[in-house]
Order: C-alpha cells, then sequence, then structure tokens
C-alpha cells in the first residue's frame, strides 16, 4: 500500500495515503476530540469539533475528513484550534437541554465529557432554544428532540448500516431537526425498534422506554411472584455498567445482585434457548422431510421480524413458527411453572433483562398471549438492570458469584449461551440436528464456518446423506441483501439466521453505551461475543437435546417437540405490515396490547 509521510504536533508519521488526519494522529498516539465522528458509520464533519490546523491552509480543517498528503505539517493543539473547539462546542450546548443531573446520560455522556475536557464553564451564546418535543409512543424508544446535537449518528446508522432509514433530518437551518418525516411518531412509522439508534446517539435524545419503576412496584407487591429471565447476551455486558472492561462475562455476579433485588425466582432464557432449538430444529427436519417451506428463517429476533413483516411479507412462510426463547420461557413459566408451583398464573409477573429494545415492543404483540395472560409482562435493557443495581446501592463488583435457581428451568447447556452471538442460533440448532439426522452422537461440536463477524456467512454440511445448505446473516442491511439473492433464485438454502443488529445480540440496542473514541479500537461484537464462547466451551453440556430438564418438560408437560401442546404455548404467526398505517389501526393494535397488563 503506497504511504506518506506528515508531521503532527513535531511527530514523524508513516501512514497508508488513504488515510485522514484523525486516523493518522490516532496511529501516532495523538487524541484528537471528536462528537458527530462514528467509525464506519458517521464521517461527515459536521461538528467542527475534531479541528486541526495546517499548516499554509487558510483555515481549520476537520481532522475526521481531511485527507492526509506528503509533507504535511499538523498542530492538533495550538491556541487557535482550542479556542476554535471550545467555541464550536459552546454554540453546540447553547441549543442544548443542560439538565445534566436528570439525563439518562449523566456520566456517560459524550457531549458532557468534551464539555469538561474543554474546560467550559459558562455558556455565552444564550439564546432562544429548540422546542422540546418528547416522542415516547412507541413501547420501545423515546426521541427527546431537546437534546439532539443534529450529529446525524443516529441517521446514518439507520439509514447506511440498518438500511431502515426512519429518520433524517427535516426542515431548515435553526428549524432543524432529526425526526420521522411529515412530523410522525416512531410509533407509526416502520421503525423495527433495533435501538442502533440510541447505541449511536452521543447524547441523551434517544434512549429506551423505561421499565424500571413497573419492575420495582411488582417486586414491591406480596401479592405478585416475580420472575426474572436473563438473556445469554446480558452477561456479556453487564459488567461495562460498572467500569469492566469490553466483553467481561458477569453471569454470577448479575445473578447474585438479582437475587438481592428481591425477585422470587431467577433463570437463565438459556433454558428457553436449549427449548427452542427442540421446536426450531424439529421444524426445520420436518420442513426438509416433508417437502415445507424452504430455506427455513430463525425468528427470533424480534426486529428483524417487524423488518421482514414490513419489507420482505413474502417470506413470512418461510419464518419458523417458534417464539423468541424469552417468550417461549414466559408461557411455560405461566403454564408448566404454574401447575408445578400451585401460583395462579395471574399472579406471576415475567421480567425479562434482554440486550434489546424491540423485545420492548415484541412482548405487547397482541399474539403473545397463549396461555391467557401476557408471556411476558416487562422487558428491561442492560443498561435498566445496571441503573436498577446502582439504585439498590448493591456493590456489584464485590458480589460474590452465585448460581441461577436450579428447580424446573433452571438448567441450561452451551447450545443455549451462544445464541447471543451472529450464528449462534444456527451452531446452537446443528448440534441437535446433525445428531438427529445422524442417529448418532458427535463428539465435536463447534461448527467456526458460521462464527465471526462477516456480513454474510455461508456453509454446506452433509447431515443424514444429504447436503444442507445454510446461511448467517446479521444487521438488517446485510438481511435485505441475503433475501434478495435468494429471491433472484441466485442462492439456495435450507437454513438462514438472520439477527436484526450486527453482532447479533451481543451489540442490541439495550447493551451499555461504547465511546465513538473506545470504537475506533475495538470491535465490540467480537469482544463480548468471546465471553459467550468462553461460557460454552466450559459447559459440562453443550447440546440443547441433552438438558435433563428440557426432556422432563417434554415427558411431563409437552409430550414431544412440535406437539400439538408445544404449538399452542411455543410458537406464533406474523403478518404483513403497512409501512403507513392508519391512525385507527395503531389504536387498534395498542388497545389489544395492553388489554391485560397487570400495572398499566
Amino acid at each position: 500500500m503506497d504511504k506518506v509521510t506528515l508531521t503532527i504536533d513535531n511527530i514523524k508519521v508513516e501512514v497508508p495515503k488513504d488515510y485522514t488526519i484523525l486516523e493518522a494522529a490516532k496511529l501516532a498516539g495523538i487524541d484528537i476530540p471528536t462528537l458527530c465522528f462514528l467509525k464506519g458509520i458517521n464521517e461527515v464533519g459536521a461538528c467542527r469539533v475534531c479541528l486541526v490546523e495546517i499548516e499554509g491552509a487558510r483555515t481549520l480543517q476537520a481532522s475526521c475528513v481531511h485527507p492526509v498528503s506528503e509533507g504535511m505539517v499538523v498542530k492538533t493543539n495550538s491556541k487557535k484550534v482550542r479556542d476554535a473547539r471550545k467555541s464550536n462546542v459552546e454554540l453546540i450546548l447553547s441549543n442544548h437541554n443542560r439538565e445534566c443531573l436528570i439525563c439518562d446520560r449523566n456520566k456517560n455522556c459524550e457531549l458532557q465529557s468534551l464539555s469538561e475536557e474543554l474546560g467550559i464553564r459558562e455558556i455565552p451564546f444564550e439564546g432562544i432554544k429548540t422546542e422540546a418535543i418528547i416522542d415516547d409512543q412507541s413501547f420501545s424508544i423515546v426521541r427527546d428532540q431537546s437534546k439532539c446535537i443534529l450529529c446525524g449518528r443516529c441517521v446514518n446508522v439507520c439509514r447506511n448500516i440498518q438500511k431502515i432509514g426512519i429518520l433524517d433530518f427535516v426542515n431548515r437551518g435553526f428549524d432543524t431537526q432529526v425526526a420521522p418525516a411529515f412530523g410522525k411518531s416512531m410509533a407509526d412509522v416502520p421503525c423495527i425498534y433495533c435501538g442502533q439508534c440510541i447505541v449511536a446517539c452521543p447524547v441523551g435524545a434517544l434512549k429506551e422506554k423505561d421499565d424500571i419503576e413497573k419492575v420495582w412496584d411488582a417486586i414491591e407487591n406480596p401479592d405478585v411472584h416475580v420472575v426474572v429471565q436473563t438473556a445469554p447476551a446480558v452477561r456479556a455486558g453487564l459488567g461495562e455498567c460498572f467500569e469492566l472492561p469490553i466483553g467481561t462475562r458477569v453471569t454470577g455476579k448479575m445473578v447474585a445482585a438479582l437475587k438481592r433485588m428481591g425477585f422470587d425466582r431467577v433463570y437463565d432464557t438459556n433454558f428457553a434457548a436449549d427449548l427452542t432449538i427442540m421446536e426450531e430444529g424439529h421444524e426445520l427436519i420436518d420442513r426438509v422431510q416433508n417437502g415445507g417451506k424452504l430455506p427455513m428463517i430463525t425468528s427470533c429476533s424480534p426486529g428483524w421480524i417487524r423488518y421482514c413483516e414490513f419489507n420482505y411479507p413474502d417470506f413470512l412462510e418461510n419464518l419458523s413458527t417458534c417464539k423468541s426463547p424469552h417468550q417461549m420461557m414466559g408461557a411455560i413459566i405461566k403454564s408448566y411453572y404454574a401447575q408445578k408451583k400451585g401460583i395462579d398464573p395471574k399472579n406471576i409477573f415475567v421480567v425479562s433483562i434482554m440486550p434489546c429494545t424491540s423485545k420492548k415492543t415484541e412482548c405487547q404483540r397482541p399474539e403473545m398471549n397463549s396461555t391467557g395472560y401476557r408471556d411476558v409482562d416487562a422487558v428491561l435493557t442492560t443498561r435498566e438492570l445496571g441503573k436498577m443495581i446502582k439504585q439498590a446501592r448493591i456493590k456489584f463488583l464485590e458480589l460474590e458469584d452465585e448460581q441461577f435457581d436450579q428447580d424446573l428451568l433452571g438448567e441450561y447447556t452451551g447450545a443455549g449461551v451462544i445464541f447471543g452471538a451472529t450464528g449462534g442460533v444456527m451452531e446452537a440448532a446443528l448440534r441437535t440436528v446433525a445428531e438427529v439426522l445422524e442417529g448418532k452422537v458427535f463428539e465435536e461440536v463447534e461448527y467456526t464456518a458460521i462464527r465471526g463477524v462477516e456480513d454474510i456467512k455461508e456453509a454446506t454440511l452433509t447431515l443424514g446423506g444429504m447436503e444442507v445448505k445454510i446461511a448467517v446473516a446479521h444487521g438488517t442491511a446485510n438481511a435485505g441483501k441475503l433475501l434478495e439473492m435468494v429471491k433472484l433464485g441466485e442462492k439456495q438454502y435450507h437454513f438462514i439466521e438472520i439477527m436484526g443488529c450486527s453482532g447479533g445480540c451481543v451489540t442490541g440496542g439495550g447493551q451499555p453505551h461504547v465511546s465513538a473514541k473506545t470504537l475506533m479500537n475495538v470491535d465490540v461484537r467480537a469482544e463480548r461475543a468471546k465471553a459467550l464462547y468462553e461460557e460454552d466451551r466450559i459447559l459440562p453440556i453443550r447440546k440443547s437435546h441433552e438438558n435433563l430438564q428440557i426432556k422432563k418438560l417434554y415427558e411431563d408437560f409437552l409430550e414431544k417437540p412440535n406437539s400439538h401442546k408445544a404449538h399452542e404455548l411455543l410458537h406464533t404467526h406474523y403478518k404483513a405490515r403497512e409501512k403507513f398505517p392508519t391512525t385507527e389501526a395503531c389504536c387498534q393494535e395498542e388497545a389489544a396490547t395492553t388489554k391485560d397488563c397487570m400495572f398499566e
């Protein structure tokens, strides 16, 4: 690769000629502040915080977009640069809701941190502020216009990474806003609620719908039996809420904290992930052997499901009819568990701790009430759990590791754990499907060809004497690419896994925030996935069909995978959705979802 040599703050550095000044400075160990910049997503030079002085240039230049050149001499810390950066941030703050103490991002805000670093103590540019418009009509995401800094990070992650594009700049001049078109709420546009806009936002303009008090109320109610379940990806992210390194596995401490918070039972959604594999794996076998609709596509990701319903309704018959694992768990808790424990299901409150904001909307779907009660009553994100632990004054880092409750629904396998990483559902399914079709036990259980963060992964396996073609995609932009190839007949598969977020659940919209500066150095997807594969390797059982409590569940209650009873409780259906439905239709669906909620 051709390289150039330039001087940054009196340090000579040789870099590839296609580098920006920001990248070159990073290579030289020089820190240039940024705000709108988000590697690979938003590189537009809009905020002017990364300004640098270039010898011979008439004006200061945005280092995040300015290319390097041979012999260039750059200053990143001159008085001219410092004053300009400070003035630009003061201008941003002049039209910003600065109630930092009550902001969701207090002490975890990139604008707040930058203001402190630049030594800003007063705002000399006071004037009219943007109207405070709060859109909280969806079950998943809240948008606060008074905190938006117009950086464009949410716009570009939605448009270019997810290929959905429900957010954009509207109006002009001082009236410019980031919002859905035509003044619509995020509840009234084809948003999939993946929450990647929340993850991209550097401030508190976007956040998840807060259900913390709803859960505390349930815990405090002596007449309510509160059961909590945690998704596999939560253990790989929660530690970051307590300043542990990215990807630190905190399973035992998480369980200990939940027990101290007062939940009546603490279970792992991995049990239901194993259950999902039993149902989904046998559904695949049935489709392959009996001429069912192929390719079969996984249905664990509610963001992906909404994307399919809005954009590819012709593929709805290809979707597995299985509910996602946490919804299966809720249905089992309010049926099998309720019977075994002698508890009226109307007095059971199920809480799901998820890495995903779309799960909040999923649990409110009208069909997610197969027992006559809502399968899951509340969904909290990983971030919300971190807040609750702090509210309870629990010293998380000092906790001794504890185990999930072991009765009835407490056992899980390594196959369940890896659900949180892209390719994990596929790999878990293959561990079971391979042994069922081949009629023998395989010692090697790792399918490394479908691991990693490549956009689309493919493999061909020989199972039961036939070639089985599989594919894995993560992020809805990649899902669209894959489905278009299938639609055009360019690719043929038997089984496809799709996750709504890049990297899978480990980087879901409800996971802890990671600064743009950190993202320049770390692939969060890979680091968090390592924690899941680590737990998979140390577990004594790594195949879902070997889970003894799953076997007991079928013997005592469900009979067999895909039985009539299993279909009643664990399976669901999907529907094509209009991208811009009428207000009346929206109201009817919302009414259907809230009629039996205990605390609404």
